[in-house]
């Protein structure tokens, strides 16, 4: 099962986007545990497969790229802005080479 973590703004929208991604990995019949988080603690990711990093805290991927083991990216602005869990998944498992 692939750990999935989104490091977003404030946390509001990253808790609706982790209910759209757990129901779009439903849908796809695709095993993941999807986790958010308002604050880019390194600490929080430490056993990811894949930290997904909301458009507005792009700033952080570089030190997280640093700190942690798994590929760090920023969620596609499209895709964030209009909530596509569907889009989300399939950019993490692109990137995870697990399509």
């Amino acid at each position: 099962m692939k750990k999935i973590v989104l490091f977003c703004g404030a946390g509001m929208s990253s808790s609706l986007l982790v209910l759209k991604i757990r129901d779009a990995a439903v849908a796809a019949n695709y095993e993941c545990k999807v986790e958010a988080y308002s604050s880019t603690n390194s600490q929080y990711a430490k056993d990811a497969d894949i930290v997904l990093v909301g458009p507005q805290i792009r700033f952080h991927v570089k030190d997280l790229q640093k700190e942690l083991n798994c590929p760090v990216a920023v969620i596609e602005d499209e895709a964030y802005g209009s909530m596509n869990g569907v889009k989300i998944l399939a950019q993490a498992r692109k990137i995870l080479k697990d399509e």
